[in-house]
This record gives C-alpha cells, sequence and structure tokens, in this order.
C-alpha cells in the first residue's frame, strides 16, 4: 500500500465532498431542508456545527481511501474509482438515503433527491479516489489465479 498516495487521494476526495456537499446539499437542496425544521438543522446553526461536519467528512475519506486501496485491482485509475465510487454510492443512497427516509418525517421527494445526492457524491469521491492513489511500486500486480 502506497500511503503517501493515500493521504493525498484522502485529501483530495475531501475537497470534493466539501465541495459537493456546499454545491448541492447547502445550495440546490436547501430549500427542501428547510421544509422540516424538526429534522434539519436551520442554516443560521450551521457555522457551530462545521468541525464536526468536517472531522466526519475525513473520517469517511480516510475508510473509503484505505478500502479501495485494499481492493485495488491494478486497473485504471479511472476506471476503478468509478466502479468504487458506485459501489459506495449504492451503499451510501441505500442505506444513509432509503433507511433515512423510512425513519425521519420527510416527503418521497426530498428522500429521492437524497439518494440520487448520495449516489452522485459518493461517485465522484471513488472517481476522486481512483484518479489520485497509486499502489507503491514494489507491489506489483498479483497473478491471474490459475485454471
Amino acid at each position: 500500500m502506497n500511503y503517501s498516495r493515500l493521504a493525498l487521494a484522502v485529501v483530495g476526495a475531501f475537497i470534493a465532498d466539501a465541495v459537493f456537499g456546499f454545491l448541492v446539499y447547502g445550495m440546490l437542496m436547501v430549500h427542501q431542508f428547510e421544509q422540516y425544521p424538526a429534522v434539519y438543522r436551520p442554516m443560521a446553526t450551521q457555522g457551530k456545527y462545521m468541525p464536526i461536519l468536517f472531522a466526519g467528512i475525513l473520517i469517511a475519506m480516510i475508510a473509503a481511501a484505505y478500502i479501495y486501496a485494499k481492493g485495488y485491482e491494478g486497473g485504471s485509475g479511472a476506471g476503478e474509482g468509478v466502479r468504487f465510487g458506485m459501489c459506495i454510492g449504492l451503499f451510501a443512497a441505500g442505506y444513509a438515503a432509503i433507511v433515512g427516509y423510512s425513519l425521519t418525517n420527510i416527503d418521497h421527494y426530498l428522500g429521492a433527491h437524497l439518494a440520487i445526492a448520495n449516489f452522485a457524491e459518493w461517485t465522484i469521491n471513488g472517481t476522486v479516489i481512483g484518479l489520485i492513489y497509486r499502489p507503491s511500486a514494489r507491489a506489483g500486480r498479483a497473478a491471474p489465479p490459475a485454471v
């Protein structure tokens, strides 16, 4: 495992996720969140919780980059990153958005948008991780399985 590239992948994905979150959740979907003041914090108080939000993003990106590096199969960084991101995106859409929809008092419109946003967000994060991460030169490629 190439730890310096892993760290760069974490930083790149962290930045990509923060930008995506600001644009999608903080700008495009903010009015949907405002319809549920008992569920989501008002925008006026969000600044107080930003350090916690960024800590959560960092933890998630460390875990995602590590999982990617452990499962790296030696293919194209972009291709493997997209596939990885889509897999994690399906996980996030299913577990976070759809389960979250079933547990919170939000409408199906917001629930669907959260699922779509989760999938897109993680596809982008995975792609960034894939583009940045490279195994160490001495790791080499695994031999194909014997038939």
